[in-house]
């Protein structure tokens, strides 16, 4: 009951700030409560994935503190049962936590982000319903300025039109009475007992039309929400399996780069490198081989060979650094994708992690709470995602391996966890929270009236 309530609430409140964020992609789009509510639940997929983890450390901590706080933890020590004993039932509900995200991620949240991808660019594109106000010129439509002196339900009347189209220089239309209707690629005016106004574009011709009936049709691009389908997915997108083929795919270019690296190597510099050798040494051989070909021709006294051999080294080196920079870029790619694979398996044994810290600190807070478990959550959260943000940054950069950046954070707070745990285990008290005790008996000590 503790994580099912602490899951709701960051529900809840990560959903709302979500939303505040998002809001003014609906603001004047005229959408149905419908989209909405697609669009939220489809985003509600990655505020899962982050919330779960951090439910489960303020369950633990509320759990652990309230049995402390009964003293239910002392009595079931003195009844011998161990500590591990009483920490493995919620390692056990970590597990399946873990084992139930991990395919959540693999199978659900991809699929779920990319429907919320085109979900969110449609609506981007979508143009803002038409509002027709009365007695305000409305120059929402293209190339066309409207003027409505009145409305009698759907029916508009007296109603101006003025063109502004390269066609004629003015086109003038006046009616009585009209109604609009909306297409899908724009909007039809039905108009009713009026006179066209028009004047050529030399202003050496005037024409008048009178109707009884005339519509008016303006194409607007995007006037009603189209749904796209894609079949191109970003890396937050993918399935395991997806990401393992486009891992794949990257590091057989990268082999056909170097076999072209080989090739030109063999062809213009006959120099047998192979792709094993860093790009440093491929480029210090290169330097070699350009100065000892230099001194030999200048032996030579042949300025024409010279000058030949320089630009065909020049177009050599230009064309083998291109291929390096493209080789480059390949591993970025590789270790982008390698990110979000092991952020897959990283975030929900975050899970295990925060179970191993919260039921040594709930025990030693001896507080049940959920403002002080929410509050101690969201700091080891905070410096959880600090490190996972940094470690993400830090792989884009090839500074650090995509496994260290991903499961650095579990590994240090891992260590953090275990070390709580034999703390707790021994019935030592690493941190002392009695402090916050102090401001309760003071407020109760308040008024109290001394024996005599």
């Amino acid at each position: 009951m503790p994580f099912i309530f602490a899951l709701v609430i960051l529900l809840f409140v990560l959903l709302a700030n979500f939303l505040l964020r998002s809001i003014d992609k609906f603001l004047g789009k005229g959408l149905d409560m419908g989209i909405l509510i697609e669009f939220l639940f489809l985003n509600l997929a990655w505020i899962l994935a982050l919330a779960v983890p951090m439910a489960v450390l303020i369950a633990t901590l509320m759990a652990f503190g309230r049995l402390s706080a009964d003293n239910e933890i002392v009595a079931m020590r003195a009844s011998g049962i161990s500590y591990r004993s009483l920490l493995l039932p919620s390692i056990g509900f970590g597990l399946a936590v873990t084992a139930l995200m991990i395919l959540f991620n693999n199978w659900v949240l991809p699929d779920m982000n990319h429907r919320a991808r085109l979900l969110s660019s449609d609506i981007s594109r979508k143009r803002p319903d038409l509002e027709f106000e009365v007695g305000y010129f409305i120059d929402a439509l293209p190339e066309n300025t409207i003027l409505i002196g009145g409305r009698d339900g759907k029916v508009f009347r007296d109603i101006t039109i003025f063109s502004k189209g390269e066609r004629v220089a003015q086109r003038t239309v006046i009616a009585d009475s009209g109604t609009v209707e909306t297409i899908d690629d724009g909007v039809v005016l039905h108009l009713s007992d009026g006179i066209i106004h028009e004047l050529g574009s030399n202003n050496d011709e005037y024409r008048e039309i009178r109707f009884k009936e005339y519509q008016v049709v303006i194409p607007v691009d995007n006037m009603l929400l189209t749904r796209r389908e894609s079949s191109i997915r970003g890396d937050r997108e993918m399935t395991y399996g997806m990401m393992k083929k486009k891992i794949t795919n990257y590091r057989g270019k990268i082999d056909e780069v170097w076999e072209r690296i080989d090739s030109r190597l063999n062809n213009e510099a006959d120099l047998n490198i192979l792709h094993q050798h860093q790009p440093e040494i491929v480029k210090l051989q290169l330097e070699t081989f350009k100065l000892t070909m230099t001194d030999s021709l200048r032996n030579m006294e042949d300025e024409t060979l010279l000058l030949k051999f320089k630009r065909r080294f020049k177009n050599l080196q230009r064309g083998i650094n291109s291929d390096f920079r493209l080789i480059e870029s390949y591993h970025r790619s590789i270790y982008k994708y390698m990110v979000e694979l092991y952020k897959k398996f990283s975030i929900p044994f975050a899970s295990i992690v925060f179970i191993l810290i919260g039921a040594p600190l709930g025990i030693m807070t001896r507080r049940g709470g959920f403002a002080m478990s929410m509050a101690m959550s969201l700091g080891f959260f905070i410096i959880y995602w600090a490190f996972l943000i940094a470690g993400e940054e830090l792989a884009d950069r090839m500074l650090l391996t995509p496994f260290l950046a991903m499961w650095l954070p579990n590994i240090l707070l891992g260590i953090v966890g275990l070390y709580l745990c034999f703390i707790t285990s021994r019935e030592q008290k690493l941190i002392n929270f009695e402090i916050f005790n102090i401001f309760k008996r003071n407020r109760n000590n308040n008024g109290a009236v001394l024996p005599s």
